[in-house]
């Protein structure tokens, strides 16, 4: 081989060296970003065995107490009452109830008065009731009850009046049904659904990276794949926030290949008390979320949000907390989270 020969074959070897070494770079580089290890622990902690001696270990969570269901309530439901003779048991009256808890899109219930306790609830064996109310909600994210439905609650409450022996007294039905639109037009207007874009700027995610970041600012993984959320700090309450990406990446055999590109930071706003400040956690977690995880903060068409338009957003937020509050419908309360579902 000539002295050229050995040359262009030398030049050769070290291109394809060059390209190689390339092509690994740039897939290390443009691999989805994997989770940290966690530390190992060189002395392994001892482990508490649970006491069930009437104390419990301070290592053990105190699981919180359900939320008690809310009641009827005649800001947002058609209500019927139904008078009875004497009192009828708990027993009868769930022996009574209708087998389904809707009329068309909406919730139906029947509560009665204890008789032991004078509240209004839904029937309860061993206890006895002195009257009863049966109601369908006038209004939901499906829109408002229209003469069908209604005809529907007719039929459910007269029933179950009937089998108690109790006499209902219904209201008139064009006037509910007016109530309902009127109810419905308002929820529509002062609805809030709020979700911002968080993209990645170079190398994808893994679902195992996202997972880790989002649960360093308190978010935890959700029933569905692919979702999280930022729990409340009230038991039984809708959570904070919402964080959503592709299902098909956390259903992956292989999750540690799968590709996320982009999450989204979302937030119900009637669902969430004011007080809890949702908008401020969703702001600063989408901007924490950007910073660790090389990301950008983007509307649903790409377009980076600003600060000054997140100002903005927040200001309108408050005029509408106003609003639902001077409707007695305010953010994160009972009503407002049956209206707005």
């Amino acid at each position: 081989m000539t002295n050229f020969s050995a040359g262009i074959a030398m030049l050769g070897g070290l291109t394809l060296a060059g390209l190689i070494g390339y092509n690994a770079w740039s897939t290390r580089r443009n691999a989805p970003r994997q989770p940290e290890a966690p530390p190992v622990d060189p002395a392994p902690r001892e482990q508490v065995e649970p006491s069930f001696d009437g104390d419990v270990e301070e290592d053990l969570a105190t699981l919180p107490l359900p939320e008690r269901k809310p009641g009827l309530d005649a800001l947002i439901d058609v209500i019927a009452p139904i008078t009875v003779d004497g009192h009828v048991s708990g027993e009868a009256a769930i022996a009574a109830l209708p087998p389904t808890w809707r009329v068309g899109s909406k919730p139906f219930a029947v509560e009665g008065l204890n008789e032991r306790t004078t509240q209004w609830e839904a029937p309860r064996p061993g206890e006895h009731y002195t009257a009863f109310q049966a109601g369908a909600q006038l209004a939901n994210r499906n829109g408002a009850l229209n003469d069908i439905e209604y005809s529907e609650y007719v039929v459910k409450a007269q029933a179950f009046a009937d089998a108690i022996s109790g006499e209902a007294t219904f209201p008139e039905m064009l006037d509910e049904v007016a109530r309902a639109r009127e109810l419905d037009q308002f929820a529509s207007a002062h609805d809030a659904q709020l979700s911002f874009t968080l993209r990645a700027r170079q190398a994808a995610w893994s679902p195992g990276y996202v997972h880790q970041n989002a649960s360093k600012l308190g978010f935890v993984v959700g029933v569905i794949p692919g979702r999280m959320v930022l729990p409340s700090a009230h038991a039984g309450s809708p959570p904070l926030l919402g964080l959503a990406f592709d299902t098909q990446a956390a259903l992956a055999e292989d999750p540690t290949q799968s590709a996320v590109r982009e999450v989204t930071l979302s937030l119900d706003v009637p669902q969430v008390p004011r007080s809890e400040q949702p908008f401020v956690r969703m702001r600063e977690a989408a901007i924490a979320l950007a910073a660790a995880m090389d990301g950008q903060v983007t509307d649903d068409n790409g377009q980076l949000i600003a600060a000054s338009a997140l100002d903005v957003i927040g200001a309108d937020l408050e005029g509408l907390y106003d609003t639902l509050d001077a409707r007695d419908v305010a953010a994160g309360s009972p009503q407002a989270r049956r209206l707005f579902s």
